[in-house]
């Protein structure tokens, strides 16, 4: 399942979804590389 993360103010990244942390983050796959950032709330 793709998910999207924000990094900072102005990055984010979209990849596959690894797994989901205690605090809140989710890490995402890109790649070989991992990244750990906090979800972005899809709307309705």
């Amino acid at each position: 399942m793709l998910r999207t993360i924000v990094l900072g103010s102005y990055l984010s990244i979209q990849g596959t979804f690894v797994r989901a942390l205690d605090n809140g983050k989710i890490v995402v796959r890109v790649g070989s590389r991992l990244f750990e950032g906090r979800p972005v709330q899809s709307q309705a």
